[in-house]
């Protein structure tokens, strides 16, 4: 299902939720028809945060109607969204489902009182000629350069401060702390839930006369041939002059290099800077799906 909607491969995320599997340690429910599990929705917990993590039931040879599916989708999320309201010292749960269209399990979410931010899954194909138009001639003061694990700190200040009232510090609340940022960061770098973090295709845009990084891309591999953008931000005292821009085409041209077929990443609907920016550079809408979030 990932790797036809999404051209995700899942190997790695899937590789990683066994472990916690293994550990016992992933809570969630699974939908047993016959003897044999068909569905699952599984969960974290992050201190007083509630993380749904998948959603997924199997179509049994597509002798199973879509309406019974649609039941055991609302049943599984009713399952789970009742257990996470209902768990001691939780007051915040986050959702996003990228393999299910917009709308389609909003039911039980805005019945329990969630916010619903609908987000784009957009795509740049790398191979077609003329992407992305001409270079960026960024200002003097302004370099590019590689990621290095010495940055780690200071992009996290970086992102923390780009995302400060912004939209998707409602859908993610790490974004609203450093401590927050380091931990959304170490995710990305250090784990495969959002592919394999690539360094080579990941870059900081660095402010010479301050020496301070002002603006980062972080690129990860999802597939042998699709590389996934984790974080593009800018610091908003230097948003205008194109940074954003320059990044995205710096991470591109080195997966270009390296053959990839294709650029993805997603953005929140609201972020319409952003979204037109993706779209001037060739970036293609492949779905809408949405992020939900309750406060208790």
């Amino acid at each position: 299902m990932w790797a036809s909607v999404l051209d995700w491969d899942y190997r790695g995320s899937a590789e990683m939720i066994l472990r916690y599997v293994d550990a016992k340690i992933l809570p969630g429910y699974g939908a047993v028809e016959r003897g044999l599990l068909f569905g699952y929705a599984f969960f974290v917990y992050e201190g007083s945060k509630g993380v749904i993590g998948d959603l997924f039931v199997e179509k049994a040879n597509g002798l199973r109607s879509q309406t019974a599916n649609y039941a055991v989708e609302q049943r599984l999320l009713q399952h789970v969204i009742d257990t996470l309201q209902g768990s001691p010292g939780v007051t915040r749960i986050e959702a996003q489902l990228l393999v299910h269209e917009a709308g389609a399990v909003a039911k039980p979410f805005t019945e329990h009182g969630f916010r619903r931010y609908p987000r784009l899954f957009m795509c740049l194909p790398l191979r077609a000629k003329g992407r992305m138009g001409q270079q960026v001639e960024l200002s003097t003061d302004i370099e590019l350069r590689r990621w290095h694990e010495s940055m780690y700190q200071e992009v996290a200040s970086v992102i923390t401060l780009s995302y400060r009232a912004h939209v998707d510090s409602e859908i993610n609340d790490q974004y609203r702390t450093l401590a927050g940022c380091l931990r959304f960061l170490n995710n990305i770098v250090r784990f495969p839930g959002c592919g394999t973090f690539d360094p080579t295709t990941s870059f900081v845009a660095v402010h010479r006369p301050t020496k301070s990084i002002v603006g980062i891309i972080l690129c990860s591999r999802v597939k042998d041939d699709v590389g996934h953008v984790t974080q593009v931000c800018v610091v908003p005292e230097f948003r205008g002059k194109r940074i954003g821009e320059a990044l995205l085409r710096a991470s591109a041209t080195e997966l270009r290099k390296s053959a990839f077929d294709a650029l993805t990443l997603t953005v929140t609907e609201a972020n319409r800077g952003a979204v037109e920016l993706y779209k001037r550079l060739g970036f293609e809408v492949r779905r809408v799906f949405d992020a939900f979030v309750w406060e208790g």
